[in-house]
């Protein structure tokens, strides 16, 4: 991380060089021009694209899309360019500053990368971005508009106004002493979310196109809801009810009961009104520990702290993971269970083999933006 002297918070999921190299996928003079949330974007839809198969030769470009955002974009981008006007003068803005910073950019740079002509644009719903770009690229592809989609987002906003501003929003964690402690969901000790940057991205296929293509098929998205709090613009609805209603949705839009959903990649950020009012949510569509007791839910940003926009997409990727590996992700740091969220089987601490045939992952937002997405194995 860079200098964050004088910052209350010195802890983030950070991805260091060594770890990626802008260098080792992108030309020098390349580089320089895009933003990290743009760097991380590319690199994930070319990875998706490689691993899909798909070829120019197996489908119309013009059917083809990408829906793609970011919650903040090139928070990066903007903290140097006023740096550089600050102290060198407004001539020294570069001429690339606007679209190394704009969140559609995501979208537009990896319709350049692979030739997409179709759908091609960003959702924008802070930490709901990335499951709201899947869920419309879904809708998208079932109303006849495309073939394949590139969906998901990106996010890169460990940087001194990034940190600054979410910690005077007094929501993240400040347990600098132990930062692979200080993401705890549901725990009554928890004091915050941890920080975190990356990039998800799926290739959704309409599936005969796929089947003639021979494309292998890790999993089907069968569901998608949303809602809005109208509540705060920080805090979400207390009792849960409109995350539960997106909830509700999804499960109609998908044509299944509540007791059908094995497992629950819950948003679970460790902050305390957001991990209360999601459990209650939980439990009021599917049931307590006790009236369900096959559903398991966990908050995999115990592991990887909170991507913000990135988030949806990441967690797309590990619900379809348990459902071909029927292993459910555990909730890490989950040590004292806080009394005041619902009684769930949060899967604490330890991974648990199970049969995972239906995964529903939800996404909420500053905003009060909610998404809810599911996943159901491919037979």
């Amino acid at each position: 991380m860079e200098d964050m002297s004088g910052h209350t918070v010195l802890i983030g999921g950070e991805i260091k060089k060594k770890d990626f190299n802008p260098e080792d996928y992108f030309d020098a003079k390349e580089a320089k021009r895009l933003d990290k949330f743009l760097q991380y974007a590319i690199v994930a839809a070319r990875e998706a694209v490689a691993d899909s198969k798909i070829k120019e030769s197996d489908i119309d470009p013009y059917r083809f899309g990408v829906i793609a955002g970011a919650a903040a974009g090139g928070f990066q981008t903007i903290e140097k360019s006023y740096y550089a006007m600050l102290t060198k003068g407004p001539t020294k803005c570069s001429p690339f500053t606007i679209p190394m910073l704009i969140c559609d950019m995501c979208a537009g740079k990896i319709s350049m990368e692979v030739g997409a002509k179709g759908v091609n644009k960003a959702v924008v719903s802070a930490c709901a971005t990335s499951a709201h770009c899947i869920g419309d690229a879904f809708r998208t592809i079932q109303y006849d508009e495309a073939d394949a989609i590139i969906a998901g987002g990106s996010e890169a906003v460990i940087c001194m106004i990034g940190i600054g501003a979410f910690t005077a929003a007094r929501t993240l964690s400040k347990r600098n002493d132990e930062p692979e402690k200080a993401s705890r969901p549901y725990d009554k000790d928890r004091d915050g979310f941890v920080m975190a940057e990356g990039a998800g991205m799926l290739v959704l296929e309409e599936l005969e196109h796929a089947k003639k293509r021979g494309a292998k098929i890790y999993a089907e998205i069968i569901g998608y809801g949303q809602t809005g709090d109208a509540y705060d613009v920080v805090a979400p609805c207390p009792d849960g009810s409109s995350a539960g209603k997106a909830m509700e949705f999804a499960l109609k839009d998908a044509g299944i009961k509540a007791e059908d959903v094995d497992y629950i990649n819950t948003h679970g950020t460790s902050t305390h009104l957001g991990d209360i009012a999601e459990s209650l949510a939980i439990a009021r569509v599917f049931g307590d520990k006790e009236k369900n007791k096959n559903l398991k839910v966990s908050s995999t940003k115990s592991s990887t702290g909170h991507m913000l926009g990135a988030s949806g997409a990441a967690e797309s990727v590990i619900c379809i993971n348990a459902i071909n590996h029927g292993i459910v992700p555990p909730t890490i740091n989950l040590d004292n269970l806080d009394e005041e969220v619902a009684n769930l089987n949060y899967v604490a601490n330890k991974a648990l083999k199970a049969d995972v045939n239906i995964a529903l992952t939800n996404s909420f937002g500053f905003g009060g933006h909610n998404a809810v997405l599911i996943y159901r194995k491919y037979k």
